[in-house]
């Protein structure tokens, strides 16, 4: 899940507010509010956000200030009198929105770790207001102008390669987000903006609602086959929910899954699977079947105003792949092995059925449980023995300690109190450069799952690396849905949920190691941003960390030669569940988008693309299309959910050269050479060209095969 601060959802692709402190301002604009939300940060560590006093009853004053702030920013760039440049015209756009800048860094909390019905409430609300904000600033005729003369005139004197390259993404932003159209169309452009931001937040607010609505009660009777820790923390959310006594599996992937995977309760697990992947999708008033057909034709219509065929086709011209044919190709290249590796899976687990004599055909609501008997036949692997040496503690531990390793990070706990959360559940630490102690900023987590936190894991940034203005330290958070233990307990996650950790800390990285001087820099491109995060999963199967950080919760003893050997061995196991899933759902992603939307009906149209696909019966799309968040709740992902296996080629590329190196994963010449290819150039750079200068070549697909265990028939 990768994260993006809301600014940039809000404006689309073009990136308008500094992440950093703007010292230009006069006093009297900083101190024009009581509004703490649109407060300068103040403090240490360069000023940081006031969580403790934030407040939904501020946020709708904040955002509307903050909006005529930003304005006023933008009339003041676009009405100068004096010609064009580089420094009055891009630098000033990259400083401008300051306290905007401010107030969406508390509206994104209030909106994924901490929302409630106000705050939708007043999201809703400010959906459309905010859009309209938005188009005010892209299709500002007098501000492009003064962006096109820039540009213009940098094709003809190129500007310095960070500062062309700041020029080049802005003026390409403008441009696809209509500048360039005519005064009939940019009305129409900006009507479609804003019916789609209140679609998008109501798309959101529906899913939300269904995950917190539907809550399976199990009692002491119906507990077979889950671990004692698991039992007691479905105690502790039941006791919470005002349902002592009872057992509480909630409407989300962290409860769900261990859920799927253990319990003997077939009939639950049909219950439980049904709630999850029928978010959104249930006939009633929080349905989201509409809402997908009516988004898809506005989409493209406003695509169309720009002259192209279809939504697919504009967004991806600035991404690594180009063009949606070059999307398919991977993904059709991957899928056949996918799907039959699926029916050999399938029919190891049929085969353990029938042994165990339980006269079922394996459902999807199957697949998690029997796939684990398999894994124990034919491994002697189980995955909740792995999972009692994975602790969240020791974890985090481990994530310092490979930060330590490849960037020369230290983490160092803040005493509580001292930076000012959100909730009691976060944690803050200091990044420092281990060996001159340079302070690098402050990293936040927030782990564990609550009502009105929405589910999954994401990363984000509440201030970027720029340089422009003078060095500003990096404020980035993790946040996950892990489940909270029952007090004095250790908190235990499975393997793949700690590979997620580690994916997510990725992320933070990216953030961390910036070394760029602009804004707009630090922007990412969608098929190559998740290439980091998904990159850092290796290194938790590394020997240096399983040796040092996979202890047992209860004895302490590290976890056995004989495990770990057993986990190794069986690290391409499930690779047809992970991968079917996960392809079904970008495939699903790409077709909606190249398909007419007239009259579309989305749930024949799931139907029938899956058919054609020939998608086995026995497991769902990770994401079905009513709750497929990272497309319908905003734009990051929509037509770009094929980004990860894009990323995913790279990262097992990449994993090769530094299995081949003399040091492996820790290699100090490779770890360099990561670092400074592949992390601190964020967006001042090509990332094709960002990665031959890491690897020397274009990564190659037959390393993504290798590493699935699918067979490869070129090289």
């Amino acid at each position: 899940m990768i994260s993006k601060s809301l600014k940039t959802a809000v404006l689309c692709s073009v990136i308008l507010f500094a992440s950093c402190k703007d010292d230009t301002k006069t006093e009297d604009k900083i101190a024009m509010s009581d509004n703490v939300l649109l407060q300068e940060w103040t403090g240490s560590y360069q000023g940081v956000p006031a969580f403790d006093k934030m407040n939904v009853d501020d946020i709708k004053e904040a955002v509307l200030k903050g909006m005529e702030l930003g304005l006023e920013d933008i009339e003041a760039i676009a009405n100068n009198t004096e010609d064009p440049t580089f420094e009055n015209t891009i630098v000033a756009l990259e400083a401008s929105a300051d306290e905007l800048n401010h107030v969406f860094t508390y509206y994104g909390i209030l909106s994924s770790n901490m929302s409630s019905p106000e705050f939708r409430d007043i999201q809703a609300e400010l959906a459309p207001q905010l859009s309209e904000y938005s188009s005010k600033i892209s299709q500002n005729e007098k501000l492009f102008q003064r962006i096109k003369t820039v540009y213009d005139a940098s094709q003809n004197t190129p500007l310095a390669t960070d500062q062309q390259r700041v020029v080049d993404l802005i003026y390409k932003g403008f441009e696809m987000n209509g500048a360039n159209l005519d005064v009939e169309k940019k009305k129409r452009y900006a009507e479609i903006n804003k019916e789609l931001s209140s679609l998008y937040t109501k798309f959101s607010n529906n899913v939300l609602h269904d995950e917190e609505s539907y809550v399976t009660y199990l009692n002491k009777n119906q507990l077979g086959g889950l671990s004692e820790s698991f039992i007691n923390s479905a105690a502790k959310i039941a006791t919470d929910k005002g349902q002592d006594g009872k057992y509480a599996i909630t409407n989300t992937r962290s409860s769900m899954d261990p859920f799927l995977t253990y319990s003997t309760e077939r009939d639950l697990r049909k219950i439980v699977w049904t709630n999850y992947y029928a978010r959104g999708d249930n006939g009633d008033d929080y349905d989201n079947n509409q809402i997908i057909a009516e988004i898809l034709k506005l989409r493209k219509e406003r695509v169309g105003l720009l002259g192209y065929d279809n939504y697919a086709e504009w967004r991806l011209q600035d991404r690594m792949a180009k063009n949606p044919q070059n999307a398919m190709d991977l993904m059709e290249a991957v899928w056949p092995a996918a799907i039959a590796r699926v029916g050999e899976e399938v029919a190891d687990m049929q085969a353990v059925a029938d042994a165990n004599g339980d006269a079922i055909k394996i459902e999807p609501w199957d697949y998690r449980y029997y796939a684990e008997k398999v894994r124990q036949k034919k491994y002697d692997l189980d995955s909740d023995e792995v999972k009692q040496y994975l602790q969240l503690d020791k974890l985090t531990d481990a994530l310092f300690y490979t930060a330590g390793r490849l960037f020369n990070y230290k983490f160092t706990s803040v005493e509580a109190g001292k930076v000012p959360v959100f909730h009691e559940d976060v944690n803050v630490w200091e990044v420092t450069d281990k060996d001159s102690g340079k302070h690098i900023g402050l990293w936040y987590l927030d782990p564990f799952a609550r009502q009105g936190k929405r589910s999954g894991a994401w990363a984000t940034t509440y201030r970027s690396y720029t340089s422009y203005q003078g060095e500003t330290n990096v404020l980035a958070s993790n946040n996950s849905n892990f489940v909270k233990a029952a007090p004095g307990e250790a908190v235990l996650v499975s393997w793949d949920d700690a590979e997620t950790f580690f994916h997510e800390f990725g992320h933070a990285l990216h953030f961390f190691s910036s070394n760029v001087r602009y804004p707009t820099l630090n922007g990412g491109v969608r098929d190559y941003t998740e290439f980091q995060s998904q990159l850092l999963e290796r290194w938790l199967s590394t020997d240096e960390v399983i040796n040092q950080f996979l202890v047992h919760h209860k004895t302490g003893e590290p976890i056995p030669a004989t495990l770990v050997e057993k986990i190794k061995k069986a690290s391409t196991f499930n690779q047809g569940f992970g991968t079917t899933e996960y392809l079904a759902s970008a495939l699903m992603d790409m077709k909606l988008h190249l398909a007419d939307p007239t009259n579309i009906d989305i749930d024949a149209f799931e139907r029938e693309t899956l058919k054609a696909l020939n998608m086995p019966e026995e497991l769902p799309m990770r994401h079905r299309t009513p709750h497929f968040g990272h497309v319908f709740s905003g734009e990051g992902y929509a037509t770009a959910y094929y980004g990860y296996m894009w990323a995913d080629v790279l990262t097992s590329d990449a994993s090769e050269a530094f299995r081949d190196a003399p040091g492996g994963f820790y290699d100090e010449e490779v770890s360099a050479k990561l670092v400074k290819y592949l992390f601190a150039p964020r967006n001042s750079m090509d990332p094709a060209e960002a990665y031959r200068l890491f690897r020397g070549r274009d990564a190659k697909i037959e390393a993504l095969m290798r590493d699935r265990g699918f067979p490869v028939t070129t090289e």
